[in-house]
């Protein structure tokens, strides 16, 4: 196989919507304009589909943003490599690449098949970006780090930790906090075949890494994603897999993690065809309250439909009851689902600036054939006390457009980022129709930042209740047996 020329980077190029499908019977939203970042290069076999580019993880400092995401997705599991996607003048301009050392379709002597889950973060304390991703292999380490100094040409990845039964779902958060005890420190979560919560940590710009840590009691689960507040504190959320949200603690730079504290019980619809669990998205304000967002059914009659919730902690102890956000009436068919919160820089408390974005369907009861895919924004200037009305970005995708990855998929999760100038930026997957059997499924952002408005309506769910006993629609995630994993459970990847 000719290895992919991997330093090679383009300008991005605009994206013209398509208009919504005639069959849409409400009223076409105006939508903003978007720029697409990248484009799947690959033409590899073995089950690929091509040209596919979906979960986006997007993270900013100051006027840099960097995204990454997976390219040339495999239904069964990984993909052909992680793309990269920076602007360094607050998303007026972008470079793109794919990372190099990873796979062996970018280059055969490269040591895995196949790479997943990416997630980006910034050491302040030495001046280094770093994307964890999951190497898809029988063998290997747990999670890999590659690093860049300008954000733009990125260095072979490390090995985080090492990998006896299977590893899943990874983050990485570091401490910039120039008071903290333990600036510099970078942290990565991971969790192993029987759904063990385990964290390493750097303290070199991620160029080697400490021993696996665990957490304790009840630090079962995935999708956790781990947060830094000034004092140094690690707070790291995540879900049991369906019945709860968790989370764990670290107060000595990650030399110990607490037993696991229950945020909130959790009940989801399965949106119909999508690979779209409820996962927590979290971010952390200037003081260091923690926000944790999921799809819920809780406030919808027998769980019919998925609204967005959150919850919100100065201490990762005690956590507030889970508020729906208004961003549709309870009654209403619209079904809400795969959120990426993110707190504006300097913002906090009573005047923290929240941006989420989320994906939807128009009705809940639709089918394969007649369900559409949006994507949405919405916000709130006020820590959460009242939400701004939401502003669709994508509209008309049908699921067919999209890549398979045990049903229609565009990630299991998403992200919000704020650059220095207030403006909220996330990148996400947008799909046109196929070209014959190829897909056209790529990463993009919005033209200009998202601004949240501190004036106009605002909708409030404060008086709102979840239906007592509320349960998922579907059976609870099932996990295999503790036993020592002799295949790589791709089916999670």
């Amino acid at each position: 196989m000719k290895p992919f020329a991997r330093a090679a980077y383009a300008a991005a190029a605009v994206l013209a919507l398509a208009a919504p499908a005639a069959a849409q019977t409400f009223a076409a939203p105006k939508l903003p304009q978007l720029v697409q970042l990248s484009a799947d290069p690959f033409t590899n076999g073995g089950g690929a589909e091509h040209a596919t580019e979906l979960e986006a993880h997007t993270f900013a400092v100051g006027s840099t943003i960097v995204a990454a995401f997976q390219t040339g997705r495999f239904p069964d599991g990984g993909a052909s490599d992680i793309g990269w996607a920076t602007s360094l003048d607050a998303g007026r301009s972008w470079k793109y690449g794919f990372l190099p050392g990873i796979t062996t379709v970018t280059n055969p002597k490269d040591p895995y098949p196949r790479v997943s889950d990416p997630a980006v973060a910034y050491d302040a304390a030495h001046n280094t970006w770093l994307i964890a991703s999951l190497p898809v292999a029988n063998v290997g380490p747990a999670v890999i780090v590659s690093a860049s100094d300008d954000a733009l040409t990125w260095r072979k990845p490390v090995s985080v930790a090492s990998d006896p039964i299977g590893s899943d779902k990874n983050w990485i958060v570091c401490d910039n906090t120039q008071t903290s005890k333990y600036f510099g420190h970078c942290y990565v979560e991971w969790d192993d075949g029987n759904l063990q919560i385990h964290l390493n940590v750097s303290t070199d710009g991620g160029a080697t890494w400490g021993p696996t840590k665990s957490g304790g009691s009840g630090a079962y689960g995935l999708g956790g994603q781990p947060l830094v507040q000034p004092n140094g504190t690690v707070i790291v959320p995540f879900s049991d897999g369906g019945a709860n949200d968790l989370d764990i603690l670290s107060k000595d730079g990650g030399a110990t993690w607490s037993n696991a504290y229950l945020i909130s019980a959790e009940a989801d619809h399965a949106p119909v065809g999508m690979r779209a669990p409820s996962l927590p998205t979290a971010a952390i304000d200037a003081a260091g309250t923690v926000y944790v967002a999921w799809h819920d059914c809780s406030f919808r009659a027998n769980c019919a439909a998925n609204d967005i919730v959150f919850s919100k902690s100065a201490d990762g102890v005690h956590w507030s009851a889970k508020s729906r956000i208004p961003i549709d009436p309870v009654k209403s068919t619209v079904d809400h689902f795969t959120p990426g919160i993110g707190v504006a820089p300097g913002t906090a408390g009573k005047t923290a600036k929240l941006g989420l974005i989320y994906n939807y369907f128009p009705n809940a009861a639709c089918s394969i054939s007649t369900c559409e895919l949006h994507t949405a924004f919405v916000t709130s200037h006020n820590g959460g006390a009242t939400w701004n009305a939401a502003h669709t970005l994508t509209a008309g995708m049908h699921l067919t457009w999209l890549a398979q990855a045990f049903g229609y998929f565009v990630g299991d999760y998403v992200a919000t980022a704020f650059t220095s100038d207030g403006l909220a930026h996330s990148v996400f997957a947008f799909a046109h129709a196929p070209s014959g059997t190829k897909l056209n499924e790529v990463a993009v952002t919005t033209a200009a930042g998202l601004a949240i408005p501190t004036s106009g309506v605002e909708y409030s769910s404060a008086f709102e209740r979840p239906y007592p006993n509320a349960h998922s629609d579907h059976p609870r995630y099932h996990y295999p047996p503790k036993k020592r994993l002799t295949k790589r459970r791709l089916e999670r990847d």
